[in-house]
């Protein structure tokens, strides 16, 4: 842990705020310099999430040495396959990667290796894994803050932003050599190659069947007709969001779709009785968002939703004592098992193993339990080598334990 009174500002790139790319001939001068650089890519992506419906990103940066750092608008460049080509056989270094790689995959950049450090933080035992604490943390060194939360769809981009986008960027390298070090020195760099090959394998899932189901607050609607509100709004909604490339919680509240599959407004005057409805973006489509009420409330009873979607898995923990308590007692067993073992090796639980694994593996295990067929279904769960190595011998102990007692 750095020393406060050590900690030192960064407040400026080394090499100034370099110029945003905004044309093909400018970012053919990028993609000279990066392929002419050695060593590692720092590279980084702002969206506008929370502002607008799409995940694109609004702007790129990467840092090389040899190369400085680049500023890619994305809008004027949508195409970096020209960098990714000459990228190839660079290593890729990005935080929290899961979150930039898919809209640096729409403009068909494609990291063949990977360098996570906010993973590796994890993986290191590190309690905030954010990238200004982990810079804070390793190198001593404050980035700037206040920006990542910011609608990078704004156009042109405030030269404080663009201070704040070249600084997450201009040590990224550095905190990946020293995390680098650690990993090595701790044993776990094996470990950590094997995380990051499975961020770069890993496919999103199919779309939920049911999106709507995940409204905020959805709970509280106990009527199969409150739940037929529930959807047409929130379908109406997002259409309208993708068609305006809206975040939908900016073209209506979640709160205001619970409330009105609650009351049920019949009048354009009840509707607007609800607060946000009022605002300027829901009170353009009133009529709209009354009829999808209507419509839900004409639907015949066999057309209407159901409690609950059925699901693939499990159901939630909290429930297994009264569905099944010899599961439980397999989970609960399980669980301390994992725990025990992230303590030993100082790291957090979900990082050891993944939980939804845990809860699949105990709430159906194998006929014979083994250190073979729990591996074999941790494998099956997507559990990586290093993590079935670490974990299937003392779950599978521990559940033939309570085979033994006769507790299961």
């Amino acid at each position: 842990m750095t020393d406060e009174t050590t900690i030192v500002p960064l407040l400026e790139p080394r090499e100034g705020i370099p110029p945003v790319i905004e044309d093909e001939a400018d970012l053919a001068r990028v993609v000279r310099a990066f392929a002419e650089g050695t060593g590692p890519v720092a590279v980084d992506a702002e969206r506008a999430s929370g502002y607008r419906y799409s995940g694109r990103a609004y702007l790129v940066q990467l840092r090389r040495a040899g190369a400085g750092s680049a500023l890619i608008d994305p809008t004027h460049c949508p195409d970096l396959s020209d960098l990714d080509a000459v990228l190839a056989d660079a290593e890729i270094v990005l935080h929290a990667a899961s979150q930039d790689l898919p809209c640096l995959a729409e403009l068909n950049f494609h990291p063949r290796e990977l360098f996570d450090t906010e993973l590796a933080g994890r993986l290191l035992g590190y309690e905030r894994v954010g990238l200004g604490m982990m810079v804070e943390n390793v190198l001593g060194l404050r980035l700037e803050k206040g920006h990542s939360a910011a609608d990078w769809s704004t156009r042109p981009l405030p030269e404080d932003w663009l201070r704040y986008a070249a600084l997450d960027v201009e040590v990224l390298v550095e905190l990946r050599d020293v995390l680098h070090r650690e990993l090595d020195a701790s044993g776990k760099l094996p470990w950590a190659q094997e995380e990051f090959a499975a961020v770069l394998a890993h496919r999103s899932p199919a779309p939920r069947s049911d999106p709507w189901r995940r409204t905020s607050g959805i709970h509280k609607v106990r009527s199969l007709r409150g739940l037929a509100v529930v959807r047409e709004l929130w379908t109406l909604r997002d259409r309208l969001a993708r068609e305006s490339d809206l975040a939908p919680g900016r073209v209506l509240p979640d709160a205001a779709i619970v409330t009105a599959a609650l009351e049920q407004p019949r009048t354009t005057k009840a509707l607007t009785e609800i607060p946000p409805f009022t605002g300027r973006s829901a009170r353009r489509h009133l009529r709209d968002w009354l009829a999808a009420i209507g419509r839900a409330r004409a639907l015949p009873e066999s057309q209407l939703p159901q409690p609950s979607a059925p699901g693939d898995g499990p159901p939630p923990a909290n429930r297994w004592m009264d569905r099944d308590p010899v599961a439980a007692r397999r989970l609960a067993a399980a669980r301390a098992v994992v725990a025990a073992l992230a303590d030993e090796h100082h790291m957090p639980t979900e990082n050891l193993v993944q939980p939804d694994a845990v809860r699949r593996l105990t709430w159906e295990p194998p006929a014979v339990i083994d250190d073979e067929t729990v591996a074999a279904r941790l494998r099956e769960l997507g559990a990586r080598e290093w993590q079935i190595g670490l974990t299937a011998h003392p779950m599978a102990k521990a559940l033939v334990r309570l085979e033994t007692k006769g507790e299961v």
